[in-house]
């Protein structure tokens, strides 16, 4: 059997796929409804879980050095995603914009890096949206009981009528007000959580609302993006008016802006800040998640880059604020915690204020997983149509024109990941294949200029090929700077892949199925 492993998608093709509504997905999203889809991404785990314990672990105070390297990065793959996402509105992102430029096999390792990113990524989401659930319904009386209340093995304590994780109370400073010593913390009620029936519950509910409809999806989405980023404002107002009036206290939080490097790659000083974006550049992953809507949306060509580069400009200002405030209302070295938004807020004096965060990042952790399953989903729903992976995770409902069966079974699957497993920080796991998926996008910009210069793009990234080239690079030297543990998982992530692709994608190809002339079939038939 004769197979060309580099064999593309030809782009004229794809482009006449993409007219009306292909494949039976709804056209429903205008460019308001994309910024959202990307600002409900974006805003989520990394604005109010991952900045505390980044700043307090490799980048001190200059995480904000850190989320404008993250951004630079963002900028220049933002740029190279806006032209394909408007030359080719089709569900599949970079994966599809591989499969044109670079071949089959570059577009598998992409899509089974965004399985990667998308599904374990919104698994990591769930866990901290369930610690925030659970922590609002004990303040209103409710509590969830121990074994059921967080991720499986997490060490629960009761602290003043509240079950709250051990090493919360261990990130503790010894000086703050109602510390626990080690002797008194022995002597109160212990439980260890065996499943998180929230982190369950909120992935069926998000998957709900997927199958049920795309217009249903991005109205729930825009109505939490309007109270997240409320709450970032109210926490704003609130760190502004407190640092201004007791900046004598607060000033030395920002020295040294950038900590002395402690010996070690990516402990502190310049290294340290390249490993920070590295690890929050999680946290951007909203604006690779719109494209993958593409196909449903109702003028892909002009609403496409404004949905892109306007999310991408939005959070990254709240971003660099949210940092600039945080790190000067508590030092640097005591945001080692799943809250540090809320630690903030409790520093000036608002007592309300920790309810309200607790809100707001509930908020933003749903949306968050909810445009992550959405990516997930349609994800399987483009390589499906191409023959690369089963039919089954390619089929649309006749009524809510979703691709429900993917949708369902991904939901089902990252549910049980997430109540489950033991689940760590998969952060940097995550990062890693968003990286790896904005180099190949930069590089088929690139490619495609120089063999189709004349194609019709009705957007153009700029300073070609300085934008793709410094994409690439950025995003390297991030990849670069994560953990070698990191690679491992990644590098052996993508072997099961390969070995899925062998058994079945090359076998199922349209593309290879033309190659040798034996005739495809499209799913609608």
């Amino acid at each position: 059997m004769s197979l060309n492993l580099l064999a593309k998608k030809d782009l004229g093709a794809l482009l006449r796929e993409t007219e009306g509504e292909t494949g039976g997905l709804k056209r429903a999203l205008g460019a308001f409804n994309l910024i959202t889809l990307g600002i409900g991404a974006i805003i989520g785990t990394g604005i109010f879980v991952l900045t505390g314990p980044v700043a307090a672990t490799t980048a001190g105070p200059a995480i904000v050095l850190s989320f404008i390297v993250a951004a630079l990065a963002c900028a220049f793959a933002g740029l190279c995603y806006a032209e394909f996402a408007a030359l080719i509105p089709i569900a599949g992102s970079s994966y599809s914009y591989g499969y044109t430029t670079l071949g089959e096999i570059v577009a598998w390792v992409i899509g089974w890096a965004l399985v990667l990113e998308y599904a374990f990524g919104a698994a990591t989401v769930a866990v901290g949206w369930s610690g925030y659930v659970g922590s609002l319904l004990q303040d209103v009386g409710l509590p969830i009981p121990p074994p059921v209340a967080s991720a499986p093995g997490t060490d629960l304590v009761k602290y003043h009528g509240h079950w709250v994780p051990v090493m919360t109370l261990a990130a503790m400073s010894p000086n703050e007000p109602g510390t626990v010593s080690q002797t008194v913390l022995n002597t109160l009620p212990h439980a260890v959580s065996r499943f998180d029936l929230m982190a369950l519950l909120g992935i069926l509910l998000v998957t709900a609302v997927l199958a049920k409809g795309i217009r249903e999806s991005a109205d729930l989405n825009t109505a939490i993006v309007v109270v997240k980023v409320s709450v970032l404002v109210v926490f704003l107002g609130l760190g502004i008016q407190y640092l201004a009036g007791h900046m004598s206290i607060s000033a030395p939080n920002w020295h040294p802006f950038i900590p002395p490097n402690t010996g070690n790659f990516g402990d502190f000083g310049w290294s340290g800040i390249l490993r920070g974006a590295g690890i929050i550049f999680f946290a951007y992953i909203g604006f690779d998640a719109v494209s993958t809507a593409a196909q449903e949306a109702k003028n892909p060509s002009r609403d496409m880059p404004i949905g892109i580069l306007g999310s991408l400009v939005i959070c990254t200002i709240l971003y660099i604020l949210v940092a600039i405030v945080l790190t000067g209302l508590v030092p640097y070295t005591r945001l080692n915690v799943a809250d540090p938004i809320a630690m903030g807020v409790d520093v000036t004096g608002v007592r309300w204020g920790s309810v309200l965060v607790k809100i707001g990042a509930i908020g933003g952790l749903t949306s968050t997983m909810l445009v992550m399953l959405l990516g997930q989903s349609r994800i399987f729903f483009t390589m499906a149509h191409d023959g690369l992976l089963w039919s089954w995770a390619g089929k649309v409902h006749p009524k809510w024109r979703t691709p429900y069966i993917s949708t369902i079974v991904v939901g089902v699957c990252v549910a049980l990941l997430a109540a489950s497993l033991p689940v760590t920080t998969l952060d940097e796991l995550t990062s890693i294949g968003t990286l790896f998926a904005f180099t190949i996008v930069c590089a088929g910009v690139w490619i495609l200029r120089r063999q189709q210069p004349n194609l019709k793009r009705p957007f153009k990234t700029p300073w070609v090929p300085f934008v793709p080239i410094m994409g690439m690079f950025v995003s390297l030297v991030m990849m670069v700077s994560l953990h070698r543990l990191t690679w491992e998982v990644f590098l052996t992530w993508l072997c099961i892949g390969l070995v899925v692709y062998s058994l079945y994608g090359r076998r199922h190809s349209k593309v290879q199925q033309a190659a040798r002339g034996e005739g495809v079939a499209t799913l609608a038939e």
